[in-house]
């Protein structure tokens, strides 16, 4: 963890904040005015056709297809599965995606300058035990080799590059996202006993000898006692605790936002405590370190893609399953030739959400409605310049504490032409509310423009002036963005229940079985569940 300077107030000071305020008023009356100028294009999935599973009104099947394995999504989970297909030398299988692209929350975008990110935009590096997910990059040649000790050698270019992060607080940028520039003695004690009581959780372990938290959580102990956790908020287990500064909760507060959509006061805290005590950092001895790339998790589509070459069929749109003990039937709507096709298949791997399951399968919409999930909102900027700062330099993540969304990636870090000009970042911002269904619906509602003097309002706090170095702006909604571990819901019996197959033909293996949308749970949920496949029937 870096450090950075203590601050202490002043009347220099104050008056400094009240000018930076007084101007951020000025700024915001002409901010509608002034970026006019912005090339604005909003984007998304495909939430339209997707809505169609409400009501269905599509046309009769007039083909059936037979195929031995039928994968549906082609997200990390469903690429995952068809990774250990292609890996076992199996070949009879089919995946099928709704969108033009394969990819799901990891997709990724390009403009003239850049590569950028459309949902997830790095990978920590796993736990030594994702021993499966190390030979895919050992096969990817992100790993480039093993020490004598044992250890990964990552190839450079793809960690992330320095300065790594940096946070915009009390007017001064300061390295490390951990608030510390301008903190008092007791706010830093404060940040100091969170960090202890959090590695505390990182090394515990259940009566079974796992530990309590791990990636994925197919590996962690189903034999401790800390299930309680799951029933209270976060906000309340740090209140429990006694915390009682601001920026410890402002900080764990991002944090929840940054894994789940979810802050403090909406996310369980056992899947809290999860994200700061789930990575062991086994290897390189840095807990900042990232792999991260300028389209960002879209090069892990990209790598994992190419397993499934000539088995992957875009635009189709599954809306309804059926079976008996010797078959499952999938009918599927062509959105490109706007006909139906029956899929006829001995196994099928439905890696689809289950906010799409509850109309596939109608048993199971009760259990589906216990999901919840944050809609989502990620920019594509181009700037001409960046506005002057002070404190640390751009990094490649860039927080503004207490900002409205969740700050912004600079896409080209990661290139060797890194500071040439225009530059493109990736602002985030998660819709966090106690009613997700509400947010979702503004996150649709709100125009071009809303969104555009939305996300400049935010920016400024960091960079005054802003807007005016804007080119051009690509808004890319996700209305069900990423599933929100939500007070009950990781120890609930709807999750333990969804992930169960159905007659040994249905088996499930989206992400949000976990309860947390990360790289690590949707690999292990596909690949696991192909090999399951392979071993009872091939």
């Amino acid at each position: 963890m870096k450090s950075g300077a203590r601050y202490k107030w002043n009347r220099r000071h104050f008056l400094k904040a009240s000018l930076l305020l007084g101007l951020g008023t000025t700024f915001l009356q002409a901010c509608k005015r002034k970026a006019n100028h912005i090339l604005l294009k909003l984007t998304g999935t495909n939430h339209i056709l997707g809505h169609r599973l409400w009501l269905p009104d599509f046309p009769p099947v007039s083909e059936k297809i037979e195929i031995p394995v039928l994968i549906l999504g082609g997200g990390i989970a469903g690429l995952s599965a068809a990774y250990q297909f292609h890996e076992k030398g199996f070949q009879d299988f089919l995946l099928l995606e709704m969108e033009d692209e394969v990819g799901g929350n990891s997709k990724s975008g390009s403009n003239s300058y850049s590569k950028h990110p459309q949902g997830a935009h790095y990978l920590p590096i796993p736990n030594a035990s994702n021993k499966e997910i190390y030979q895919f990059l050992e096969k990817s040649k992100i790993v480039k080799g093993w020490t004598a000790t044992g250890e990964p050698i990552f190839d450079e270019e793809q960690l992330s590059f320095d300065p790594m992060h940096r946070l915009f607080i009390d007017n001064y940028w300061q390295n490390g996202i951990v608030p510390e520039y301008g903190l008092d003695e007791e706010e830093l004690a404060e940040m100091e006993r969170f960090h202890g009581l959090m590695k505390d959780f990182t090394e515990m372990k259940g009566r079974d000898g796992k530990y309590v938290f791990d990636i994925p959580t197919l590996f962690a102990s189903n034999d401790h006692d800390l299930e309680d956790l799951d029933s209270i908020s976060m906000e309340k287990w740090l209140l429990d605790q006694g915390f009682k500064t601001k920026p410890v909760f402002s900080y764990v507060n991002y944090c929840c936002r940054d894994d789940f959509g979810t802050g403090v006061k909406h996310t369980s805290a056992f899947a809290g405590i999860h994200y700061f005590s789930s990575r062991k950092h086994d290897y390189l001895g840095n807990e900042e370190a990232v792999l991260t790339w300028q389209e960002g998790n879209g090069r892990l589509v990209s790598l994992l893609k190419k397993y499934a070459e000539g088995k992957i069929k875009n635009n189709c749109l599954a809306y309804k399953i059926e079976w008996d003990e010797n078959k499952v039937q999938v009918q599927v709507y062509d959105i490109k030739t706007n006909k139906s096709t029956l899929y006829i298949t001995n196994q099928l791997i439905n890696c689809c959400p289950q906010f799409v399951n509850k109309y596939l399968i109608t048993s199971r919409k009760t259990l589906s409605d216990k999901f919840a999930y944050a809609p989502w909102l990620i920019a594509t900027i181009t700037l001409k310049s960046f506005p002057a700062a002070s404190g640390a330099p751009l990094s490649w993540d860039n927080v503004i504490h207490d900002g409205k969304g969740l700050g912004y990636i600079f896409d080209q870090h990661q290139s060797l032409a890194q500071y040439k000009a225009p530059y493109v970042i990736s602002y985030y911002h998660s819709l966090d509310a106690q009613d997700l269904r509400k947010e979702r619906k503004k996150l649709l509602d709100f125009s071009e423009e809303q969104w555009r003097d939305f996300i400049i309002e935010d920016l400024s706090k960091a960079h005054y002036g802003i807007e005016e170095e804007i080119l051009d702006m690509r808004i890319h909604r996700l209305g069900h963005g990423m599933i929100s571990p939500v007070p009950g819901f990781m120890m609930s019996e709807a999750r333990k229940e969804m992930a169960k197959p159905i007659a040994d033909r249905i088996y499930f293996a989206h992400s949000d079985l976990s309860g947390l949308s990360l790289f690590e749970e949707a690999f292990y949920r596909g690949y696991l569940t192909a090999k399951e496949i392979l071993t009872k029937y091939y």
